[in-house]
């Protein structure tokens, strides 16, 4: 719980705050509902009983529970003051599982393994490294993981028993940061391993999980495609896949691994295919489809080549497809604008859907949230751009000030769901919220997906000043009154709208984001930084290196008029901190009102409740002072 004096708030230890202002009793008071907002995902089914593992939160941090049938109670596994990034169980037995966390939001992560019988915790990693969670063979007696542990950058595979981690070996040395897998043979003698060069590009290899030998399935040069999930098939004569070869879209197809044919099964969905999920029969395969946003869930026999009908899901996104050992239920997450992520089953046999979860909301009746409304602008270049726009309750009268919150990535793409803590803007404070979805926003192709790639950067920022002229043309929109906010890369599309369009808005939020693209790809990990220069440019060719300092905003601060509140992880491993530090001592010489929060125990983004309210409260009084006033 927050820290109270009789009049204002008292930041935690772990907070350093420069230009804020004391943050009222009142407003904490009057948002506390907004914070109590809970969610939950699923982890792993069991193998043998019809339970599973769930995260979720009940302190500062989201942790491993158990549940045991479906709204049964939630039995808290793991205490850690970090979070858990979730769990799967030993995928025989289920006499333990294995989960990974970090430490301050480092990334970091370390696998460790629970004893369900002692609740015994045993680290299976080096301690220091970067570290994947790994796959399970189907036999369950082993993992493969990636660890950066030889070169601090390559993301080496490693195979491991977690019940002999002693034991854990070198499987394959690679080159790059990209790597990582996918998918393991039903005999467990190879591995399925996605090498990722970019976003449009990947290649797969079958790699030989006994002596690391790998052979390229996906061969390089021509026209690059999108390998973005594979499983092998029950016969282990091929595997399913989604890429966009041949196609503008992801598909999922099948291909064999002898003929080397490709044989595509969603032709007539002509949006994204996302994940996908075989039953462990073989017989059943579970996707979703990207359809404007929106989580379309699709199952296939196998066997008939047909799709099976299903019951309707409520509009929103469904992530986390696993199917229980019995192969009828298939479990997911399922979150929406009015209802936030819990856990759900289908029984593919009945067509019944049990919930598992039924996360807080705070007392607050979510189901008169608001539900988004998809627009659509053209831009300086005549292409359509797309958003979500949340607007507020119809008791606010006149035109209403417009937050604009641009997602990450860049190759992001922001779909309809639950608000959390924004819904108080547009509940109490009357704040209309749009989510643009600019050139390079993944979801709408991969034509779509390179149009900001290097020297386009900026066109996606002519994207939002198209969308400032559309705020202008809404009846019930103020385009005197935006405030421009966004996380990672957003952040920094936040601080180039505060250099680009000064003079238009009210004042913007930078959350962890690139002020300088130099310095952000020197700095930056050495296992992203390859990654990174692939979408951004390469900053050691001199030609590059010119055009992306001179776009960068901390190089044209001088065109920012309006006040600026920027927010970063003091161990920010993506977005280093250098990047925060260097916008807000620019601004300070240039006497322009600037707003700076770091949190010393946290990295991309703040995972800790009592930071995140923190950053919340001082959020709301931020758009007090500068976006809700009428002058």
């Amino acid at each position: 719980m927050p820290v109270l004096s009789q009049t204002e708030l008292k930041p935690n230890d772990n907070l350093i705050l420069d230009g804020i202002p004391a943050i009222p009793q009142s407003i904490v008071e009057s948002v506390n509902r907004y914070t109590e907002f809970r969610s939950a995902s699923l982890s792993s089914w069991h193998p043998v009983e019809r339970s599973m593992l769930i995260s979720t939160r009940f302190g500062q941090t989201a942790q491993v529970h158990q549940v045991q049938f479906p709204l049964g109670s939630r039995k808290q596994l793991t205490f850690f003051p970090e979070p858990v990034n979730g769990a799967t169980y030993q995928p025989t037995q289920g006499e333990y599982f294995v989960f990974s966390k970090d430490i301050g939001g480092n990334e970091f992560s370390q696998n460790y393994r629970y004893d369900l019988a002692t609740g015994q915790v045993t680290l299976l990693t080096d301690g220091t490294s970067k570290n994947s969670r790994g796959i399970w063979s189907k036999s369950g007696m082993q993992m493969v993981y990636t660890s950066t542990r030889r070169t601090q950058q390559d993301t080496d595979l490693y195979v491991i028993d977690p019940l002999q981690p002693e034991q854990d070996r070198l499987l394959m040395t690679v080159e790059g940061g990209g790597w990582f897998p996918a998918a393991w043979s039903e005999d467990d003698r190879h591995i399925a391993v996605i090498e990722y060069i970019s976003i449009t590009e990947t290649y797969l290899w079958l790699v030989n999980a006994q002596t690391g030998e790998k052979k390229l399935l996906t061969p390089k040069g021509g026209e690059p495609v999108a390998y973005q999930a594979v499983v092998f098939d029950k016969q282990r004569n091929g595997l399913y896949v989604v890429c966009d070869r041949d196609s503008e879209f992801l598909r999922l197809a099948y291909l064999d691994l002898e003929t080397q044919d490709y044989t595509f099964l969603t032709n007539s969905i002509e949006w994204d295919i996302e994940q996908i999920r075989l039953s462990h029969d073989g017989r059943l395969l579970a996707f979703t489809a990207n359809e404007n946003g929106i989580s379309v869930l699709h199952v296939f026999d196998t066997t008939t080549q047909r799709e099976i009908p299903l019951p309707a899901l409520p509009i929103g996104q469904v992530f986390g497809l696993q199917w229980h050992k019995n192969n009828r239920d298939l479990g997911f997450t399922l979150i929406s604008a009015q209802s936030n992520a819990d856990v759900y089953s289908l029984d593919i046999t009945t067509g019944q859907i049990a919930r598992w979860t039924e996360s807080e909301t705070g007392g607050l009746n979510t189901s008169s949230f608001s539900e988004p409304e998809l627009v659509q602008w053209q831009s300086f270049d005549d292409r359509p751009i797309s958003g979500f726009l949340y607007r507020p309750p119809a008791h606010f009268s006149g035109k209403r000030p417009v937050m604009i919150n641009i997602h990450g990535g860049p190759e992001g793409q922001f779909r309809p769901i639950f608000l959390g803590r924004s819904n108080y803007y547009l509940n109490e404070l009357g704040v209309a919220l749009l989510y643009p979805n600019v050139r390079g926003s993944s979801g709408y192709g991969k034509t779509f997906l390179k149009l900001d790639n290097g020297y386009l950067r900026e066109d996606s920022v002519q994207d939002i000043g198209a969308l400032l002229d559309w705020i202008k043309t809404q009846p019930d929109l103020d385009a005197n009154r935006i405030l421009v906010t966004g996380g990672s890369y957003g952040g920094y599309m936040s601080l180039a709208v505060a250099t680009h369009y000064g003079d238009r808005i009210r004042a913007s939020i930078d959350i962890v984001g690139i002020s300088n693209f130099v310095t952000f790809l020197e700095k930056t990990e050495g296992y992203r930084r390859d990654l990174r220069r692939v979408e951004y440019g390469d900053e050691r060719d001199p030609e590059m290196r010119k055009f992306l300092l001179q776009i960068s905003p901390v190089n044209n601060a001088d065109k920012i008029q309006k006040p600026m509140f920027v927010i970063h992880g003091a161990n920010d491993p993506r977005v280093p901190l250098n990047e925060a530090e260097q916008i807000v001592t620019t601004l300070k010489q240039r006497h322009v009102p600037v707003w700076y929060l770091v949190a010393k125990d946290e990295g991309h983004g703040f995972s800790k409740k009592q930071n995140i309210d923190f950053q919340f409260y001082s959020t709301i009084l931020f758009i007090q002072n500068f976006l809700l006033d009428q002058d």
